[in-house]
């Protein structure tokens, strides 16, 4: 692999130590952001300073989540790496600007030590060329492994998926993944499960930490809460979208492990039935916890503004409904992989009985798409959204349904954009490309494809995924970074999409679609690397 072309240089690249490699720390950690379009990073934890390299992009550039090898305009080049999680150590041309208590800086010579802890004193002995080995060999590893040498996106997506892994730490008994170490930082529910399906390909152990971390947080009534932190589960009453259930289906169909599953199966089960004693309607249908933030009316929903929410306070959520459905079912599957026919039948009955309420009560005949049902006001949610396709994961359509679906990819006014499934219909009145008001998400994609797979719509499924990997390609290639979503027309860059409201990052990373977004990357592992479907075809009786 020829390193010095394999990487992109562009804003927003996250380097931090990796919990692959040994123990992090959540509150000491560093963690450093690349600054462009000059060459500069900025330390953005524990304590903020700027490291000024170059006014010129390098060019050429070897940028991981752990180490780095610059060449400058001039020819000259920075080298460097982390040490351990408190301690970075560089080679070359750069001025620091700036000073952060919680930070010690040392020069000598062309050499330079940041840390966030006791340096060492023997620091300038360190040999450096070891360090870089060290931080480079799992990739490597991974890349040979996958034959993955010829794909420079896929390198940087294993690049960071090991910069997003934490070491055990606190309530976190095994590493555990986060969606980016800054500003996101905690361990997020669903985010988790994709994390665990693309790392799947890579790491099975790791992927089953993944998802158990989620389940170290989880409350004594089953709850899980919609993020934890190695300091404490807090007192959050919001969950997120089930879908861990689903990884767990995921990993084990590629690294089958019964007794890690005996283990965990139990725990998964207590979290859905705390769904349905806590979010459900009168009818029997799931329903978000939905607040007054205009800018996050349903963190929970993790479709934060999603006009679906502009005016509904209450409403049986399709989304919601067909994750339920679809934990139900493949925790049956599993069951029953398991040898234990009652507690399958139990979860299949679920199952049944949540796909015939989705049919029942969240088709809308006349769009042609599967709609939330406002149940204050008694009628459908005006909007028209990506989650109307999602009952094709759990298999509650009907096939004729599931055409109709179909049909939409090649309206232009509805989902058929120049890259499909907005997460709102391109021509519903309130669509905006800020973030779940329009824009294209990797997470939506992938399940509406896996969807359509079920029903044996393979070209529909295959053409979802091309347009999707090909738009994640490009955009990397430009930026070098994976983003939080995309404009469904291919027009905006993804840096100038607005973020809830408006894109002043200057202001705020919340005002911006996030760099080096965490399930980007392992989804698009998933996209390029799977080579079964992810899901149970779907019986033509259907």
């Amino acid at each position: 692999m020829n390193t010095q072309s394999i990487s992109v240089w562009g804003h927003g690249q996250l380097l931090a130590f990796s919990g692959v490699d040994g123990p992090t720390s959540y509150e000491h950690g560093l963690c450093l952001r690349s600054i462009g379009p000059g060459t500069a990073f900025k330390v953005v934890l524990p304590g903020q300073i700027m490291l000024e390299v170059d006014k010129q992009p390098p060019v050429a550039c070897d940028l991981a989540a752990d180490h780095l090898d610059l060449t400058l305009a001039d020819g000259r080049r920075l080298r460097g790496a982390f040490v351990d999680h408190e301690t970075l150590l560089l080679e070359g041309p750069l001025r620091i600007v700036g000073s952060a208590e919680q930070l010690h800086v040392l020069h000598q010579g062309s050499r330079t030590l940041i840390s966030s802890g006791t340096p060492d004193a023997d620091w300038a002995a360190i040999d450096l060329d070891a360090i870089i080995r060290a931080r480079r060999w799992w990739v490597d590893h991974q890349v040979n492994r996958l034959g993955l040498a010829d794909r420079p996106t896929a390198v940087k997506a294993l690049r960071q998926l090991k910069g997003q892994i934490n070491g055990p730490e606190g309530i976190f008994r095994r590493r555990w993944s986060t969606p980016d170490r800054w500003p996101h930082r905690d361990c997020w529910l669903w985010d988790s499960a994709f994390h665990a399906i693309g790392a799947r390909h890579v790491d099975a152990a790791l992927a089953r930490d993944c998802i158990e971390a989620v389940l170290d947080g989880q409350y004594p009534d089953g709850m899980l809460p919609i993020r934890s932190k190695p300091t404490s589960t807090g007192t959050t009453t919001h969950t997120q979208p089930p879908t861990l259930t689903l990884a767990t289906w995921a990993v084990s169909q590629l690294a089958p492990d019964p007794a890690w599953l005996r283990q965990i199966l139990p725990r998964l089960e207590a979290s859905l039935r705390w769904n349905e004693s806590n979010r459900m309607s009168e009818r029997g249908l799931p329903i978000w916890a939905i607040d007054s933030n205009p800018n996050c009316r349903s963190g929970e929903s993790g479709l934060d503004n999603s006009t679906r929410f502009d005016a509904a306070t209450r409403m049986e959520a399709v989304d919601f409904a067909s994750f339920m459905a679809c934990e139900w079912e493949l925790m049956a599957r599993l069951w029953r992989e398991l040898g234990e026919p009652h507690a399958a039948e139990t979860c299949a009955r679920r199952h049944e009985q949540l796909c015939q309420l989705i049919r029942d009560h969240l088709w809308d005949e006349t769009a042609g798409l599967f709609r939330d049902w406002d149940t204050e006001n008694s009628r459908w949610c005006p909007v028209l959204a990506v989650t109307g396709f999602l009952p094709l994961i759990c298999g509650a359509a009907t096939h004729e349904q599931a055409a109709r679906l179909a049909a939409h990819l090649d309206n232009p006014e509805t989902f058929g954009t120049a890259l499909p499934l907005p997460s709102v219909a391109r021509g519903d009145d309130g669509y905006e490309p800020d973030m779940w008001r329009g824009p294209v998400w990797v997470n939506m994609v992938h399940l509406v494809a896996a969807g359509f797979a079920r029903y044996g719509q393979q070209e529909v499924a295959d053409r979802l995924r091309g347009r999707m990997v090909a738009e994640i390609e490009a955009r990397h290639a430009e930026h070098g970074t994976f983003f939080e979503f995309f404009d469904a027309d291919c027009k905006i860059a993804p840096p100038a999409l607005p973020r809830k409201g408006r894109c002043a990052p200057e202001v705020s990373p919340l005002h911006q679609a996030f760099h080096d977004y965490g399930w980007t990357g392992t989804l698009y592992l998933d996209l390029v690397l799977a080579r079964e479907p992810l899901l149970p075809r779907v019986s033509q009786k259907q």
